[in-house]
């Protein structure tokens, strides 16, 4: 016993006690500034940029950049916070191969550790430039990413393709670019074209933020119509037979360069182009530019016009984009370079006006018939009257969203929100519009202030920045009111949607059975059953749930998205069906049963749902004029 107690006395002595051992306390390494910031100075040469677009097969684009430089440390930037996506979204991943070389040297480069989309490379004395080589590769299935580049068409955005150098604000910095395309190809662009060389097309130099913002649509099949002076429509397609537009259909794009050239009173372009895909294998994209807009659509756009007209605005909202966004924009969002963090305070004028105006101009101009418009200001009431996220989340958050959810799904979009500035931020412009004709007696109304904010300078090319102040200013000179006040309670809290502009337009948000024939080209566009007004939910090809209302019957079932709904009432799912079983249950007592399979289980749930089918629709209260019917009537 005492020998036992003797050892566990020894070994009591030999381990020191733990309250005795200090814990490890480790301190950041020093943070040195390794990327040079940008002064507003000229850069000391022009950039030569060369891209080989003729892998069309692979979808390889392969850069050369030959760049005039300085004996020393040189930093070369690949852009990261992009123009138009309002977040840091360059896909630095899509580079490969990067070879630098002076002369006959390869030199060494190390990517910044902190700032990954930053490039080192040590120029030896002597040497005056230096040859950067890689791949932008696009991606060649969707789940990868935009797809740029298909057997028939491409679509080249400059930044993507190129480094730039640190320490310049990049409108001072000089860069002749050029393309080489497949032989045969056609290409579009708002740059001016130097040179031509077989395949090979150079431009003039341009600062390498005009470059950015002058993207390339080159393809195998191609049309070009001159809308108006100086505005071109540029065509691409997957198939020749995808191009046979019709006069009529053209007169409508004709028009709508005409009332949108009527609204602002102003332009800030010699030469707009709008680059136009329609196409089922490009990735599709709505993207602005002072010049220029990005856009794509089905196929079918021509050759099922009268199928009807769901995602029309589309061109309007982009052409809008010149002057509101491209010309006019927010001060907090325009950087000096593309790798300085952008600020979207300001987003619920920049998209939420412009998609107002892409709606309203494409009724103006018949690209829409009116009454679809009517359709869709109802369809986005409705659902801001009900969205429970507006509960806890105000409109002026949401403009952080490009940068906070990426357009990533979202489990819960109804209570999370999304991007609402852009169609919430379009009732806010919606209202506005009722309380400046009803300010002014009728005589003023948006579209004076369309003119005078953004119809400024005409010919001037350059970016006019604005802040809150300046909005709220315009206003009042338009019709004297608390401006400040009224956009803040919208913009900054919680509460009812914006909607008053209704019932002053002289209409009442109702609900039908039935849906609009816009409503079902939306569904048609977007390949789903829009049942968000009736049970709360959309649902996509093969039965699977797109998207479920929080607090809706099937979410209080445990039902989420992603779901697949295999069954309705024993037979086996189809859209038609599940419409007709929840029109047979309205005002009866027996659910609807629906079989629902989540990855590898399977339930049966009973939608305990009475009230029949739902479609918002504005109906008129009246028979006199309407401010609404006035305000899409075409401008004189």
């Amino acid at each position: 016993m005492r020998s036992l107690l003797l050892a566990a006395t020894a070994i009591a002595l030999a381990v020191p006690a733990f309250a005795q051992v200090e814990t490890s306390r480790p301190q950041p390494l020093p943070v040195a500034q390794s990327v040079p910031e940008a002064r507003d100075i000229a850069y000391p040469g022009t950039i030569r940029l060369e891209v080989d677009a003729t892998d069309t097969a692979r979808g390889i684009y392969r850069v050369t950049e030959t760049i005039p430089v300085e004996s020393g440390r040189v930093t070369l930037l690949y852009p990261q916070w992009l123009p138009g996506n309002h977040a840091p979204r360059g896909p630095i991943n899509s580079i490969a191969g990067i070879t630098i070389t002076a002369g006959n040297r390869t030199l060494a480069w190390r990517r910044d550790p902190r700032d990954v989309y930053a490039f080192h490379v040590d120029v030896p004395e002597g040497v005056r430039s230096i040859r950067v080589q890689f791949q932008h590769l696009s991606p060649t299935a969707g789940n990868q990413g935009r797809i740029t580049m298909t057997p028939n068409l491409l679509n080249l955005q400059w930044e993507k393709m190129s480094l730039y150098p640190a320490g310049y604000y990049t409108r001072n910095i000089p860069v002749e670019a050029s393309v080489t395309i497949p032989e045969g190809w056609t290409a579009a662009t708002s740059l001016d074209v130097a040179a031509r060389r077989a395949n090979r097309i150079s431009y003039r130099s341009v600062p390498y933020e005009t470059l950015v913002d002058s993207p390339i649509f080159a393809g195998r099949y191609s049309r070009r119509e001159r809308l108006a002076e100086g505005i071109n429509l540029n065509l691409f397609a997957d198939r020749p037979g995808d191009l046979a537009a019709t006069e009529p259909q053209l007169a409508a794009h004709r028009r709508l360069a005409e009332q949108t050239l009527r609204l602002f009173g102003a332009r800030h372009y010699d030469e707009y182009e709008f680059l136009v895909a329609l196409t089922d294998d490009l990735g599709g994209i709505g993207l602005e530019h002072l010049r220029s807009s990005e856009n794509s659509h089905p196929r079918t756009y021509f050759t099922e016009w009268d199928k009807g007209s769901a995602g029309r605005d589309l061109l309007a909202h982009e052409f809008t984009h010149s002057w509101n966004g491209k010309y006019r924009r927010p001060a907090d969002l325009w950087t000096p370079t593309y790798n300085v963090p952008m600020q979207d305070s300001l987003l619920w004028l920049y998209e939420g006006q412009t998609q107002f105006w892409g709606y309203v101009l494409s009724a103006r101009s018949g690209m829409m018939p009116a009454e679809d418009v009517l359709a869709d200001f109802a369809r986005t009431a409705a659902f801001y009257d009900t969205v429970p996220g507006r509960s806890w989340r105000p409109l002026l958050d949401t403009t952080n969203d490009p940068i906070v959810q990426s357009r990533r799904p979202q489990p819960w979009s109804s209570w999370m929100r999304g991007e609402d500035y852009y169609s919430e931020g379009m009732l806010i412009w919606l209202e506005v519009d009722a309380r400046l004709r009803q300010l002014s007696g009728g005589r003023r109304s948006i579209d004076d202030f369309a003119r005078a904010f953004f119809g400024q300078r005409d010919g001037d090319e350059g970016i006019s920045t604005y802040r809150f102040e300046d909005i709220v200013r315009t206003l009042n000179g338009i019709a004297p009111y608390d401006w400040a006040t009224y956009l803040r309670q919208r913009v900054e809290q919680t509460g009812p949607a914006p909607l008053a502009w209704i019932e002053a337009a002289g209409y009442r948000l109702v609900y039908r059975d039935t849906p609009p024939p816009y409503f079902t080209a939306r569904e048609r566009d977007r390949k789903i059953l829009d049942l968000t007004f009736t049970i709360g939910i959309t649902v996509g090809e093969g039965g699977v749930i797109g998207g479920v209302a929080w607090d809706s019957p099937l979410f209080n079932q445990g039902v989420t998205t992603g779901s697949t709904i295999l069954a309705v009432n024993g037979e086996a799912y189809s859209n038609d069906l599940f419409k007709e079983a929840i029109t047979a249950a309205r005002g009866g007592r027996t659910p609807i049963r629906l079989l629902i399979k989540r990855d590898d289980r399977y339930r049966e749930v009973a939608l305990d749902y009475h009230d029949g089918l739902r479609y918002p629709a504005l109906e008129r209260t009246g028979s006199g004029p309407s401010t609404l019917d006035a305000l899409l009537a075409p401008l004189p």
